[in-house]
């Protein structure tokens, strides 16, 4: 545990207000926040937790985040913040659903959202097997803190056979007021056997106070589903952000994610994929882009339970200043889960002497007959790439801002959702063109 600093932060925001919850759900709560205090937080000690400290989370004195006031969240504001990509929006803030901000009446058929407070007792019932999921160490505790805590979210049901054109647009905002908020965002997705659909999350902070958001993200695909999901982290500049993406896979079905990590002072990204069925696929592309002070942490689990699964997995950080960034990745394929196919690569650019990377590609093999291979490659700008650049009339800044958005595009590229991509590399090209670029 962290000592004193972690009974402290538990103690700021310890839950008041479980009883009077439906019994199933207070049970559960009270488990995760009693686990929580049990178990305590990750240290340096917890292997997925060893490039990452969170005493400066720990010793933030955090407030339970309220919905907050929403009267300044005009339509215009919010088209600026999140962009249009064509379809409905959700918007959340502080983790709590804003109905009146979001555009339900555009949900296309086939597509069913219900906030998770509104839900019925017997809905919960049915759902709740489907996206349990086993605390069984410290590395979950922020996990654990999101069970216990969570208020609201939504649950998005995509019906079986249904194919949704326009992609779903999900808004997490927070906005922690005066005083330093922490909110607990959950959003929980069912994909309907045989269906096809798109996601676009986004993470984004209003307000000059730190904030720290805590995010968990559910989805189960059934058989034959399809599924794309984007997610952008764009958190202010002095906001923590811990997330995970918890995936499980029926038979023949498949997920494409692809995240752009900006924002946040500390940010750590969890992904698990659980391909279950045979034949399942996955697709992980991440792309992380630390600079200043920043440290942005990737960590994905991929588990090969089936057989004759496929995943794919690219990685790329441009890391500036003394940015700090962090890519810890495992694929495990199980016994039984033959003719597995699995490729994972994580590439690094440090554009000054003070930028750290830490890279860890990894593989478990529990079985025969599989096609595995991992790789990392850290480096810096070939000087004389840069060279025959400027002897092309290009400044100096500009070469080396032509190749580093050379390395990254190739990630931007195939992201087919063409509002969205625009909006990503017009986000990068101005990172690229800032003054912190230069060595």
């Amino acid at each position: 545990m962290n000592g004193a600093a972690s009974t402290a932060f538990l103690a700021r925001l310890e839950p008041r207000d479980i009883a009077g919850q439906p019994l199933r759900l207070e049970q559960q709560r009270r488990a995760a926040w009693h686990w929580l205090a049990e178990q305590g937080f990750p240290t340096a000690k917890d292997e997925a937790w060893k490039y990452t400290r969170i005493a400066p989370i720990l010793e933030t004195p955090f407030q339970p985040a309220g919905p907050g006031s929403r009267r300044h969240l005009t339509a215009a504001r919010l088209a600026a913040l999140a962009g249009d990509y064509g379809g409905p929006r959700l918007v959340f803030v502080n983790g709590y659903f804003a109905a009146e901000l979001s555009s339900l009446e555009q949900l296309p058929a086939g597509i069913r959202v219900d906030p998770l407070a509104a839900l019925a007792l017997d809905e919960r019932q049915r759902l709740e097997p489907l996206f349990a999921t086993a605390l069984d160490a410290p590395a979950q505790a922020f996990a654990a803190l999101n069970s216990a805590l969570a208020e609201d979210g939504a649950l998005v049901q995509i019906a079986a056979h249904a194919r949704v054109e326009r992609p779903l647009q999900l808004l997490f905002l927070s906005d922690p007021g005066a005083t330093p908020k922490a909110a607990h965002p959950r959003l929980r997705v069912l994909a309907g056997a045989d269906s096809r659909a798109s996601l676009v999350e986004s993470h984004l902070g209003v307000g000059a106070e730190r904030y720290l958001s805590n995010a968990v993200t559910q989805i189960r695909l059934e058989a034959g589903a399809e599924l794309e999901h984007y997610k952008l982290q764009n958190e202010r500049r002095t906001a923590f952000h811990v997330a995970l993406l918890d995936v499980r896979q029926a038979e023949d079905s498949r997920f494409v994610a692809h995240s752009l990590a900006l924002g946040g002072l500390l940010a750590r990204q969890e992904v698990r994929v659980r391909l279950e069925g045979p034949g399942a696929t996955v697709s992980l592309n991440g792309l992380y882009l630390p600079r200043g002070l920043q440290h942005l942490n990737n960590q994905t689990c991929i588990e090969h339970r089936a057989p004759r699964c496929t995943s794919r997995e690219l990685y790329k950080g441009l890391i500036e200043g003394r940015g700090h960034g962090v890519f810890d990745g495992r694929i495990i394929v199980r016994p039984g889960a033959l003719k597995s196919d699995a490729r994972q690569t994580n590439k690094v650019l440090l554009l000054s002497a003070t930028a750290q990377s830490n890279s860890q590609p990894r593989l478990e093999i529990f079985a025969d007959d599989v096609q595995c291979a991992h790789g990392a490659a850290v480096g810096q700008l070939d000087e004389q790439a840069i060279f025959y650049l400027r002897s092309r009339g290009l400044p100096h800044a500009q070469a080396r801002a032509l190749l580093c958005y050379a390395f990254v595009d190739e990630l931007l590229a195939a992201i087919p959702l063409e509002p969205l991509r625009a909006r990503l590399q017009r986000l990068v090209r101005a990172r690229l063109r800032s003054r912190e670029l230069t060595p």
